[in-house]
């Protein structure tokens, strides 16, 4: 029996624009694809292992043509629009405290702070879960084993109790390899609000 709902944030609750964000980026750095040293200071940014100082920083220094303004643009702008429906949902979720609400992202600070200026109702989100989980906060990221190890033990979770749900395949799949029922949600043709009539079978 599913007792604890773990949500991821983007493409779940707020929609992303990945491939336009990414083609953005690689036109104004100039590049036809991002280098392994950029992947890895990003990665390194949402675990919260280096400042936003120390990431604006390494952007200016390899695009020197760049500015700090430019650098946050293209950071940013793969974040959307949150559709108030979701909102609801989560509300109606909490309301009913049939299950543990947790939300387990890969985020960073830029993007949360993008997202506390632009989205009106973000802290009413926010407390409609039991427990909240930022990468960055947590210096844990998805898909990487020891972040459902963290969530499991500090909840004192078993596995088969929890359902996670995420847009990226490697996150589920690693989920669902320590006996986390998931659903790998796509965000092109499914919605969150529909959690009941799609995983009807778990409940």
């Amino acid at each position: 029996m599913i007792k604890t709902l773990i949500f991821d944030f983007g493409d779940v609750f707020i929609n992303l624009d990945k491939e336009g964000a990414m083609n953005q980026a690689l036109e104004i750095f100039e590049l036809e694809f991002l280098s392994e040293e950029i992947m890895a200071i990003n990665s390194l940014y949402e675990q919260g292992l280096i400042s936003t100082e120390e990431f604006i920083e390494f952007y200016l220094e390899n695009f020197p043509d760049l500015t700090k303004e430019t650098v946050l643009e293209v950071w940013n702008c793969i974040l959307k629009d949150f559709p108030v429906h979701r909102l609801d949902f989560i509300k109606k979720l909490a309301s009913e405290e049939k299950y543990q609400l947790i939300l387990l992202s890969n985020t960073n600070t830029l993007h949360i702070d993008w997202i506390k200026n632009n989205v009106t109702f973000y802290e009413e989100f926010k407390s409609y879960f039991n427990v909240f989980y930022l990468s960055h906060e947590i210096k844990l990221r998805k898909p990487n084993a020891d972040i459902y190890h963290f969530v499991l033990t500090e909840n004192n979770l078993k596995p088969e109790s929890c359902l996670f749900i995420d847009d990226t395949e490697e996150n589920t799949i690693a989920a669902n390899k320590l006996g986390i029922h998931t659903w790998n949600i796509d965000p092109k043709t499914e919605d969150v609000t529909n959690l009941f009539t799609i995983k009807k079978n778990l409940f």
